[in-house]
């Protein structure tokens, strides 16, 4: 927003220099981006407005701001000042030349028109050269007219030529499927029913709150022109300009939200104008459609809570002067003081709000640093933090690096991770960012992947990635899980050894890991995914619960992400929240005790068996702990640490070797023990999985 300061001396007596001006404003709360010095006292300032402050977009805004840092009255326009800074009287009622209809009180809930027989004029120089120095291009009479009621009193306002409009109708309606719209811009523009247009008994003739049509731009022909001064939704405004692809001043304005209650001033300001130049004269009353007035918010604020948050005790007199001077209504109360707000303060809601502007104008510099008293004890902290944090600590030291992807995917990306039949619990976005940016993510998945091919496109050999986040879905709601992306080698090469590339291993171990460290007992077993290789893909389950997933990712996914052809991409993702309540259940069934250490010495034998290649070494586990049970040596632990293929070995088989460690809590085991536990278990595994020894 520029600003020239003698136009803001027209409303508030402020001597002040541009440059104190500026140094004083940006105290409180606006932020300065340039000034310049113009000479005899005057100056140009721009500034950087907040989205919540749509009324100082305008020099009546900052005229109020500076009416309650100096303490000076301000000089809002008014019919009694005259044709200088004042608004013209006007009567409202039925036009005999122009007929308003609202059809759409939700999008348009006022607006308000005049009709103005033109006299031939031209702009004078004042008016020009205010334009001029806040960087508005003066045109022609009426058009600078409705530009500098809108840097003045920050009212968006539009002039049709009445000609144009057919029948001398104006329909504020919603747009039909199809319509087409030439703009001022001179680019045609297409037009869907979830935009609001001003319409004739025909065509659309202007964007509501975005631009006006071509059609009925006014020109040097114009006869009669109606004068717009309208409020629309800012939801509404805000959706149109991004979905046109246009950002006006106009626009700009309304999708912040302008005072639903300034229509009729600014006609008033810009009749007023009009007179004072000779550029026309008022035909009629004022059409004023206004079905549902709005009023006022009242707000309480209480002097106890003013002190608590602000940390100070601000007197009586200066609360009720600043709210006074911004425009707002003060009656004090017992406990504090009633406020009403104006409508043009569209972000005074809260009692919180006003507290903010008396801390604001009084002076945040005036705080004294002061510690706030303790009502309540601190909550528990959430026990999701330290697993958190524990499950960080150990991906890292498994030298993979986190990632933090967005949480909105692409509908395809997210129907790649999830079955068929879980996609219509997908959770979609009502109004993406864009096609990429469509749906809730229902897997950490997509993201983690997309992150891996985008580094590999960039020449990274090596990428080894996790992601802890939410997950979306209509029947679960928001769960909170982890996911691991590996590809490349999963160790460095190094003098003493040459790297290994990752395998279905490293990422199975690694999502075997962080269940033990979280306290879930799960166990490995095949599974398949639509999103991973058959026969390298496991689910990790504890009891009837899958807490995850296991394997390597479908070549042809990994490619339509992106990824490189021959790229080998292993994943995991595990249900944070579910193995947190898997371990809390197994914390409260638990005996707790002391277990002390084993005082007899362990027996470690090595056995090697050939099965089918096809038969998972889950089972085969199973079965020797079911085996051991019934043998005289108890079994503490069995390890497989060899697998080999190859020549000695039949086809479709596959020799492995198991290290099986037994150990008593009361004895010394003999080797006849440890014998007939062997024998036992080689028995079982020959008996149910055909296997033999080697």
């Amino acid at each position: 927003m520029r600003l020239l300061v003698s136009w803001v001396r027209e409303f508030v007596d402020v001597t002040a220099s541009p440059e104190e001006i500026a140094d004083t404003l940006g105290l409180r709360g606006f932020e300065v981006a340039s000034l310049d010095p113009l000479g005899g006292g005057d100056g140009v300032i721009d500034f950087e407005v907040t989205a919540n402050r749509p009324d100082c977009l305008g020099v009546l805004g900052f005229a109020r701001e500076l009416s309650a840092l100096y303490d000076v009255p301000l000089r809002a326009p008014s019919e009694e000042m005259g044709a200088t800074v004042g608004l013209a009287p006007v009567t409202r009622g039925r036009s005999e030349r122009l007929e308003v209809t609202i059809e759409d009180p939700a999008l348009c809930p006022r607006y308000a028109a005049a009709v103005a027989d033109v006299t031939a004029t031209v702009t004078p120089a004042w008016m020009t050269s205010r334009l001029e120095a806040v960087s508005v291009r003066p045109i022609s009479p009426f058009v600078d007219i409705t530009n500098y009621v809108l840097m003045e009193l920050g009212h968006p306002m539009h002039a049709f030529d009445l000609a144009t409009l057919e029948n001398g109708h104006i329909r504020v309606r919603r747009a039909t499927a199809g319509e087409r719209i030439t703009t001022l811009d001179g680019v045609e523009r297409a037009l869907d029913p979830e935009m609001l247009v001003i319409a004739d008994g025909k065509r659309p003739q202007a964007i509501a709150g975005v631009m006006g049509g071509a059609r009925s731009e006014v020109s040097g022909t114009t006869r009669s022109v109606a004068f717009e001064s309208a409020y629309f939704l800012p939801a509404s405004v805000r959706r149109t300009s991004k979905r046109v692809g246009l950002k006006t001043e106009a626009s700009a304005r309304f999708e912040r939200g302008a005072d639903v209650n300034a229509p009729v001033m600014a006609l008033q300001r810009a009749l007023a104008l009009m007179q004072q130049i000779g550029a026309g004269r008022l035909i009629g009353p004022v059409v004023d459609a206004y079905p549902q007035p709005r009023g006022p918010m009242t707000l309480h604020l209480r002097r106890a809570r003013l002190s608590r948050l602000l940390g100070l005790q601000v007197p009586d007199a200066d609360v009720a002067r600043i709210l006074g001077r911004l425009g707002l209504t003060v009656t004090l109360s017992p406990d504090g003081w009633t406020v009403i707000a104006p409508t043009f303060r569209v972000d005074l809601l809260r009692e919180v709000d006003l507290i903010e502007e008396v801390g604001r104008h009084y002076g945040f510099d005036k705080l004294e640093p002061s510690f706030p008293p303790m009502t309540l004890a601190a909550p528990e902290p959430d026990e999701r933090i330290p697993r958190d944090q524990l499950v960080r600590r150990v991906l890292a030291a498994a030298g993979l690096s986190e990632a933090v992807t967005f949480g909105f995917v692409e509908a395809d990306a997210a129907r790649s991770f999830v079955p068929e039949s879980e996609w219509p619990t997908l959770v979609g976005v009502a109004n993406p960012l864009s096609a990429t940016f469509d749906t809730m993510r229902p897997s950490l998945l997509p993201g983690l992947v997309d992150s891996v091919a985008h580094n590999r496109r960039h020449g990274t050999r090596n990428v080894g990635l996790f992601e802890i986040g939410a997950r979306f879905a209509t029947t679960s709601g928001e769960t909170r899980g982890v996911a691991v992306a590996w590809t490349g080698a999963a160790q460095p090469e190094h003098w003493s050894g040459g790297a290994r590339e990752v395998d279905f291993f490293d990422v199975k171990g690694a999502a075997e890991r962080l269940c033990g460290l979280i306290g879930v007992e799960a166990r490995v077993e095949a599974a398949r995914s639509p999103f991973l290789v058959e026969g390298q893909s496991a689910a990790l389950v504890c009891g009837d619960l899958t807490l995850g997933r296991v394997g390597l990712l479908s070549p042809a996914i990994a490619e339509r992400r992106g990824a490189p052809r021959q790229d080998r991409i292993f994943v995991a993702e595990l249900d944070l929240d579910l193995m947190g309540h898997v371990a809390a259940a197994g914390r409260r069934d638990a005996a707790f005790g002391v277990r002390l250490l084993p005082r007899y010495p362990s027996v470690i034998r090595d056995l090697s068996i050939v099965v089918a290649d096809a038969l998972p070494a889950e089972i085969i586990s199973g079965t020797i702990q079911a085996a051991s049970a019934a043998g005289p040596a108890p079994l503490v632990e069995n390890v497989f640490f060899d697998r080999y293929t190859g020549k000695g070995v039949p086809e479709g088989h596959v020799s492995l070797s198991v290290r099986l460690t037994f150990q008593a809590p009361d004895r010394t085991l003999t080797d006849a023990d440890v014998q007939l536990s062997v024998d036992s278990i080689l028995g079982s595994l020959v008996t149910e999985h055909g296997a033999r020894q080697r």
